[in-house]
């Protein structure tokens, strides 16, 4: 993967709403954002940057492309990223959510025959702050620091990373996977990456309380991951009220024979168990954060001694 300053980044669907609001930001945040993709045939660029109807157009005319940032409606998502692909393209950050889930699946196969890497659907982006933005984050509330967050949540991860930079805890890599059913790159990829990041010492986990990918999240933390990690799962005292929404959970409910209150707290019992230090508010993650930081701080101190 290459997620650097100099990554020639282009948009697909430049020309919707989501594409005119942030290609700009971006590019005066200094992503290089070298052209857009629009199938209204009628724009020649936008902000200085120029606009092709065809992915091959745009590779032909700027070079070889590292990363498509798809932010098309969710019916065209499958066409732009096979197109993108077919173009060489190797990395797919889809922003667009509600992505019909058998398109993403169809586009998933394909990423693995071409050796593609897919973030997303429905993904905000990823951000190192001061280096790369990629995305519909708020820059803004992002700084330099020691925490990596990873987030399934929509819109959480920059109200969290704000009141973390607001008690001095910048953060060295912000991951939003997307919070659709199916999703392309998983918890278990980014938590490696973190754990061998020699910037990140701590890691805070968003995620939501009853599906499968934060229960194997968990279990990857227990086996492979041992730098600290903060967990948050928003709506985890929300009753239950109808069917989980990805095929191993609705599976699992049927053929569970444990009581509801067991079944409900499973991810907790495991993030529990692989030492993740839970946070019952937003307020408790920088306050957890904060602790779990110093005491790593003072232990590799003492190491080297």
């Amino acid at each position: 993967m290459k997620w650097e300053a100099d990554s020639k980044v282009l948009i697909q669907g430049i020309t919707n709403p989501l594409g005119i609001s942030y290609a700009a930001r971006m590019k005066n945040q200094g992503t290089n954002i070298v052209a857009g993709i629009t199938l209204d045939g009628q724009t020649d660029q936008i902000d200085g940057i120029p606009i092709f109807t065809l992915v091959e157009e745009a590779v032909k005319q700027v070079g070889e492309i590292d990363i498509s940032l798809i932010v098309t409606p969710p019916y065209e998502v499958l066409d732009a990223g096979l197109e993108a692909m077919a173009a060489g393209i190797k990395q797919l950050v889809i922003v667009t959510s509600r992505v019909p889930p058998l398109d993403l699946i169809t586009l998933l196969e394909q990423a693995q025959i071409t050796n593609t890497f897919i973030l997303g659907s429905g993904s905000e982006g990823l951000l190192v702050p001061g280096q790369f933005w990629l995305g519909i984050m708020e820059p803004e509330f992002y700084t330099t620091g020691p925490v990596g967050m990873i987030s399934r949540c929509d819109r959480l991860m920059d109200e969290v990373a704000k009141t973390l930079s607001q008690v001095g805890l910048g953060q060295s890599l912000a991951i939003s996977l997307g919070c659709d059913a199916v999703m392309g790159s998983n918890f278990e990829q980014w938590l490696q990456i973190m754990e061998e990041d020699e910037t990140t010492e701590a890691i805070v986990f968003l995620g939501q309380p009853y599906s499968s990918p934060e229960l194997l999240a968990a279990q990857y933390i227990d086996a492979a991951i041992e730098k600290p990690v903060i967990a948050y799962l928003p709506g985890l005292q929300a009753p239950i009220t109808r069917s989980f929404g990805d095929a191993t959970s609705i599976i699992a409910s049927q053929l569970s024979y444990q009581t509801e209150t067991t079944r409900e707290n499973q991810t907790i019992t495991a993030l529990k168990k692989a030492g993740v230090k839970i946070a019952n508010t937003v307020e408790d993650i920088p306050k957890l954060t904060k602790r779990v930081v110093s005491s790593q701080r003072r232990r590799s101190r003492t190491i080297k001694k």
